[in-house]
């Protein structure tokens, strides 16, 4: 099953906000892909990817030791879309 990960949109993000350290926060079944996803964003912007390896169940699961990691941002992939 392929997923669409809106990666070009995070990209843009990424670039207008000029984010320099970013935390990637992917559930099991897409941790897999963890490395390739953020070599694809590196690639294109000027920001650091770190992978959480941690427990992921939903966007209300934030890594408590987020802080201390210095990142200007959490990007929390799903398997479900969210609704506005």
């Amino acid at each position: 099953m392929e997923y669409d990960l809106e990666l070009e949109k995070i990209k843009k993000k990424i670039k207008e906000n000029n984010i320099q350290r970013v935390c990637l926060q992917l559930p099991d079944g897409l941790k897999p892909k963890a490395t390739e996803i953020a070599q694809e964003l590196e690639k294109d912007t000027d920001a650091k990817m770190l992978i959480w390896a941690g427990s992921n169940f939903g966007a209300c699961d934030v890594p408590v030791q987020l802080e201390k990691l210095g990142v200007d941002i959490l990007i929390n992939f799903g398997h479900s879309q969210f609704r506005k």
